[in-house]
């Protein structure tokens, strides 16, 4: 028997405006004056290269759609509130860039060039100051976060997928900074073909970019904090956000070894940058696996009260709960095409109930009763094409 008694709505969602709490006045404020430096930036170069900032708008629309496509499939578990991933884009890509980064990345480039002087400062200082005071912006974006809605962030995964989301927003506003400088390239006299140089340079580099590194160092930083479903762990939190750190330092250094290489005749250093990028994304492999473990456990607890109600099978909850491999395996038992069809379709509804009893705290939600009856209406099917 299942439990009949139905809440209206989950006990807490998470809510962006929360005029009580400090934390929505300090999250909010940067991001508002992140847009307005930004548009401020925009309106300049849109007065003389306003066709080419379209073009490279709309390109980056369709490329950031794309990055939050996969960053959203990567979260099969937890399913965070959208409203707390826009908010978690938002603060990446205004607050952290215009209203925090920028200007601390000024102050330091700054002191590194008056005390290790301009040529030095020219190859080494990004590699010195972009991996902190960004990574950084981005991780206060998280605490706030956290701050707002707690409840929500409950193991390192949560970090790690939020942290995908504040990269994100960083690298998309930061890509159009860029394109926007290259505008004036040669005077100005071939703005796009400069923009579409910078735009392909950019879209390739910013796969392994800010949403990886931002990955790492917000999963660290859960660590290093504790949260319900996650046990504090002081050392592997210190160390995924030097990490995050490291790999964004590396990336940053990659034209001043370059330079040195090509001085000292070591050309094929040159694919030092591939490279980089390649071993940034095995890292984070590497981390992702760590994160989602303990998330894939604490999903499996979560759904046990659903398995003994005999809403789900025992297998079915294993196959929701575990790897990508399990559930091939769980969808492909042999009995052929619609078996299989049927099949997937109870995995996305049994991911559903996951889902709505995370939102819903396990109470007994209107929308967790309807997940249940559409999982259950699935499974009747299930079992109608294995008789087939």
């Amino acid at each position: 028997m299942t439990d009949t008694t139905v809440a209206k709505a989950p006990t807490a969602r998470f809510r962006p405006v929360q005029p009580r709490n400090a934390a929505f006045w300090v999250l909010w404020v940067p991001v508002l004056i992140g847009v307005y430096i930004a548009i401020g930036r925009v309106s300049t170069d849109a007065r003389y290269y306003g066709t080419v900032l379209i073009v490279t708008t709309v390109y980056f629309a369709f490329y950031a759609a794309l990055l939050w496509w996969f960053t959203q499939r990567i979260d099969r578990y937890s399913q965070l509130p959208w409203r707390m991933v826009v908010t978690a884009f938002l603060w990446g890509g205004f607050a952290a860039t215009f209203t925090m980064a920028i200007h601390a990345n000024d102050a330091l480039l700054e002191i590194w060039t008056k005390t290790m002087g301009q040529p030095w400062a020219m190859q080494w200082s990004a590699a010195l100051t972009a991996p902190i005071t960004e990574e950084l912006a981005k991780g206060a974006g998280l605490l706030l976060l956290i701050a707002l809605a707690g409840r929500y962030v409950r193991t390192a995964f949560d970090g790690f997928v939020l942290g995908a989301f504040l990269g994100l927003g960083f690298q998309i506003i930061e890509d159009v900074v860029y394109i926007s400088g290259a505008f004036g390239a040669n005077f100005g006299a071939e703005p796009l073909s400069a923009a579409l140089t910078t735009l392909a340079l950019r879209s390739v580099t910013g796969v392994t970019g800010h949403i990886l590194y931002s990955a790492v160092f917000c999963a660290g930083l859960v660590y290093l904090l504790g949260r319900s479903k996650e046990p504090r762990r002081v050392g592997r939190g210190i160390t995924l956000m030097l990490l995050g750190m490291l790999l964004h330092s590396l990336w940053d250094s990659g034209n001043a070894a370059i330079f040195w290489a090509l001085g000292a005749g070591l050309t094929g250093v040159a694919l030092g940058p591939l490279i980089g990028m390649i071993e940034a994304a095995i890292v984070v492999w590497i981390v992702f696996k760590m994160t989602v473990a303990n998330e894939r456990r604490v999903t499996r607890e979560e759904l046990e009260p659903e398995v003994a109600s005999g809403v789900m099978s025992a297998e079915l909850a294993d196959a929701v709960t575990g790897t990508r491999r399990d559930r091939r395996r769980y969808r492909k038992d042999g009995k052929g095409v619609a078996h299989h069809r049927a099949r997937k379709n109870q995995l996305e509804a049994a991911f559903d109930v996951a889902a709505e009893r995370d939102r819903g705290d396990g109470q007994a939600t209107d929308r967790l009763v309807f997940a249940r009856a559409e999982l259950e209406r699935v499974t009747q099917r299930v079992a109608s094409t294995a008789k087939d």
